[in-house]
């Protein structure tokens, strides 16, 4: 612009054409390039970005994981749906074997299916133990895609009652006195009463025979009652023996009854053991109060647990329809029978008084392999080959209330929340495999045959297994656990509100006891001082947290004792205040449950989620939360114990357990240093993945800056709106919803013949063995990454891609780091596992092979209650043997050495 000398501007002049169209021109061409340049950014950017923050339906938004899935799940649980749940399986007697009972097997069939989202498939998936259908069922699972589920059916031998007499006889052999051996529920409780004698009382396994013999009271029947008669001179050749339930299972009464001659067992219901809550301390029985029905019978197995649970006839390998079985040496050879409070009161009145006649004991039974049903599903997980397991027993000696459809309640209502998170997109880092089981109630038997059938592959993928029998008979919460996966099942407690009081938390109810104290004009309580000793007994063996040890009795067995899998147990039982549980009775009722177990299902809701939150952490977290350090401090423990004993019995055992004890000082140091492992491996993926996606929104950024100003110039220029960032969706990105038919899922042949297809990915394109290793890895890198806040490239880095690290359009991606840091967490997570494997011994416990936990075992003379170092422990208390004491202490030490080298690193 030309100006005039005083700096006033020259009058502009009107401009040619042709100047007109240069400078348009002009101006044309400066925005094209500028525009063209922030197309090129905005393009390059958009690729890369979009690939690694966005898919197809929008914004990456990270799934449930870890604590907002914990958060979730803890909304579903509730009182009506759970309360429901129990009055549909206690509506009818479900004995294992039943028809009753295959149909609450169908039932909960249906229920998985409906809470997990699987199709049914056109026929039943019910499938003979053994068959094709059956194998793949289980051994399909680290390849499935999708949920689904399926029965397993076993053969086992068990047996049903016929004929039964219970009579006293004298001299000539006339009867005296004849026994009522039913159970006549009153009417104020309807469903018992309308039940009263579906199910007769009669003993599981129990030797069908017709004896008579003198009357002999042997207390509780423990080894320790047995042995003090056997020095006071008694014979038991030829004679009935009459015991109290308590202190050991039941099967072991007998047992020990059989080994001394007796003819046949009788085994009683003792208000004694009843704590407060008796008639004597002014409380009426149930139904009108909380005391003990004189005429309840607690039903039961008899079968000789201590040796070997499951199917009698084929210790140790599946009781398949067609299976060769054995003559069965864990059940009895001596008939037995249960009776009430009342009749052993007038049987114990008269050993009492030393009459002088004898007991005619009648029991015939129908002894037969018979069907039963267990039924399993999954819930698939990124990482396919580590699996946590949970289960529970549905059959019933009648209906079951407490034992065991409380349980059966809780689970419904753990599987429920697993559902609601399956809708809202969850899905766990590790494989869930769900268990309803049969036949616990006559000895463990669908849980034993089941691992016994697929053994290899519990030993393989199998990391923790989760129990829960009955969760709710009383006023107390108890967990047991192997000592790794205690302060997982205690800081879960802790997280979970205390069902009836406010302020508390689960495990504050590990203190809690009922409210019935003694209602008598005195205020004095009558209590029996022995019944005491043997109840705090039971409840002594318990770590520094309070966590038990776990024995036998359920369906965690086979997987602790035999296999070597970290297991737990859980619920809330009954104390000396509570209201007295009929135990295996048709007193055990949906009523009596309502009333007087749990009034308002709070108890049984708190079980749920406290399952829940165990089985998510473990199933959840990258490294798997067992704490091997306070397993390995608990073992010098258990060894200061054996020490102990030794040093009781100086006179007849010497042993030198130092050597043992550097062993387990050793364990210590190496799991210690696992410890370290544990936190470093973890830190270092995460650090990786973290890393990564830093960079990737630094690139979001940039993009996003220059979007805006593309935005800006498109309108400014041309007077246009930019289109939607997300025109393919507005929705979050959640993982999609698995509808497929079971068929979509493993290879499972249906009942009609037609095999189903292979695995979804095979159906479609027939892939390598290296390119399924490479899938494998993939999915298991996918859930690490979305458990640390990351979302993995789309499309993903294929197995050829780790030789650059990085392609055209997009941020490195540092895979070789990445599968370095992944294989670092599956080691240590294998050495985890591996800890409890550790104390399993191939030649089994002296006299009891088929159990081979060396740091745990049912006691030998217990059933129920652990001894800690079994085959040690048990050569000094029982064989008092020091050679033999010796060679256990050199065996267990071995398996000790063996496993600080397992786990070191």
């Amino acid at each position: 612009m030309h100006t005039k000398k005083d700096g006033i501007p020259n009058p502009a002049t009107a401009a040619t054409p042709h100047s007109r169209r240069r400078t348009v021109l002009h101006r044309f061409l400066a925005c094209f390039a500028i525009l063209y340049g922030l197309l090129v950014a905005f393009k390059t950017t958009q690729n890369m970005s979009q690939r690694f923050f966005f898919n197809k339906k929008g914004p990456f938004e990270k799934p449930l994981m870890g604590r907002a899935a914990e958060k979730y799940f803890l909304e579903v649980p509730n009182e009506e749906s759970c309360i429901q749940a129990s009055r549909d399986y206690t509506a009818a007697p479900h004995r294992a074997g039943s028809d009753r009972d295959l149909q609450t097997a169908k039932d909960f069939l249906t229920f998985l299916q409906s809470e997990l989202g699987i199709k049914a498939p056109s026929e039943t998936p019910i499938f003979p133990a053994g068959s094709i259908h059956s194998r793949h069922a289980t051994l399909m699972i680290p390849k499935a895609p999708v949920p689904y589920a399926w029965i397993d059916t076993y053969y086992p031998l068990m047996n049903t009652p016929l004929e039964r007499n219970l009579q006293t006889l004298d001299a000539e052999g006339k009867v005296l006195w004849e026994a009522d051996l039913e159970e006549h529920a009153e009417e104020e409780d309807p469903e018992a009463h309308k039940f009263s004698n579906s199910v007769p009382t009669f003993h599981g396994l129990s030797k069908g025979a017709d004896v008579t013999g003198r009357l002999i009271y042997a207390n509780y029947g423990l080894i320790e009652d047995y042995d003090a008669l056997v020095e006071q001179g008694v014979n038991f050749t030829g004679a009935i023996v009459l015991t109290r339930y308590g202190g050991n299972f039941r099967g072991i009464k007998v047992q020990r009854a059989q080994e001394l001659g007796a003819a046949g067992v009788l085994i009683y219901s003792d208000v004694r053991d009843d704590g407060t809550v008796t008639v004597q301390n002014g409380y009426k029985p149930y139904p009108h109060g909380p005391a003990r029905n004189p005429k309840a019978v607690q039903r039961g197995s008899v079968q000789f647990l201590s040796m070997y649970p499951g199917d009698p006839t084929t210790p140790g390998t599946p009781a398949y329809e067609n299976a060769t079985r054995t003559e069965g040496l864990n059940k009895p050879q001596i008939p037995s029978l249960p009776i009430s409070q009342e009749n052993g009161e007038k049987l114990l009145k008269l050993a009492k008084d030393g009459w002088n006649g004898t007991v005619r004991l009648n029991n015939q039974v129908d002894e037969r392999v018979m069907p039963i049903w267990n039924t399993m599903a999954i819930i698939p997980g990124y990482i396919k080959d580590e699996v946590v397991m949970l289960g529970n027993h549905r059959d019933a000696w009648v209906m079951g209330a407490a034992d065991p459809t409380s349980g059966t309640a809780s689970i419904h209502e753990t599987i429920r929340g697993f559902g609601a998170l399956m809708k809202k997109g969850w899905k766990p880092l590790r494989t869930i495999l769900i268990a309803s089981w049969d036949a616990e109630e006559y000895g463990l038997i669908g849980s034993t045959e089941w691992g016994e059938d697929f053994s290899e592959f519990v030993d393989k993928y199998v990391v923790a297994y989760l129990n829960l029998d009955g969760s709710a008979s009383g006023s107390r919460f108890h967990v047991q656990a192997s000592p790794s996966l205690a302060h997982l099942t205690y800081s879960a407690a802790l997280d979970v509100p205390h069902p009836t009081e406010e302020n508390k938390t689960l495990w504050d109810a590990t203190q809690d006891s009922g409210k019935y104290f003694g209602a008598r004009e005195d205020g004095n309580a009558v209590l029996d001082a022995e019944a005491i000793a043997v109840y705090e007994a039971s409840i002594n063996a318990q770590d520094e947290l309070g966590v038990g040890v776990l024995g036998s009795g359920s369906d965690y067995t086979i997987f602790l004792q035999r296999i070597g899998v970290a297991s737990m147990n859980h619920g809330f039982s009954s104390t000396l205040n509570d209201a007295v549980y009929h135990y295996h009775s048709v007193y055990d009722s949906e009523l009596w449950e309502e009333t007087y177990a749990d009034p308002g299902f709070h108890r049984h809701v708190a079980v749920a989620k406290h399952l829940g939150l165990v089985a998510l952490r473990l199933a959840g977290s990258v490294v798997l939360p067992l704490n091997t350090t306070h397993y390995a401090y608990e073992l010098e423990s258990y060894l200061d114990k054996v020490e102990a004993l030794a040093l009781a019995q100086s006179t007849e055992i010497e042993i030198d357990l130092s050597p043992l004890r550097n062993s387990v000082h050793s364990l210590q140091a190496a799991s210690q240093a696992l410890d370290y492992e544990k936190f470093v491996a973890e830190r270092e993926l995460k650090k990786i993945f973290k890393k990564w996606h830093k960079k990737g929104d630094r690139v979001r950024k940039l993009r996003r800056k220059a979007r805006k100003t593309y935005c800006k110039m498109l309108k400014k220029v041309f007077g246009k709106e930019c289109p939607s960032h997300h025109h393919h969706s507005e929705e979050p990105h959640q993982p999609p919803r698995h509808e497929e038919d079971v068929s979509q899922g493993p290879k499972i042949v249906s009942p009609g013949g037609e095999v189903a297809r292979d695995l979804h990915h095979h159906s479609n394109h027939p892939v390598s063995g290296r390119r399924e290793q490479w899938q494998e890895r993939r999915e298991i890198m996918q859930g690490l990454a979305l458990y640390f806040g990351v979302e993995l490239p789309t499309p993903p880095p294929s197995s050829g891609e780790h030789t650059c690290g990085k392609s055209v359009g997009r941020p490195h991606f540092p895979l070789p780091k990445i599968l370095k840091a992944i294989k670092r967490i599956r080691a240590v997570n294998q050495k985890l596992v591996a800890f409890e494997r550790g104390f399993i011994s191939e030649d089994g416990l002296p006299s009891r092979e088929w159990y081979k936990h060396l740091g745990v075992a049912p006691g030998r003379w217990l059933g129920y209650g652990a001894t800690t170092l079994p085959a040690l422990t048990e050569s000094i208390t029982l064989d008092k043997n020091s050679t033999l004491a010796k060679h256990e202490a050199e065996r267990l030490q071995t398996l000790v050495d063996k496993l600080v080298e397992t786990i070191r690193v």
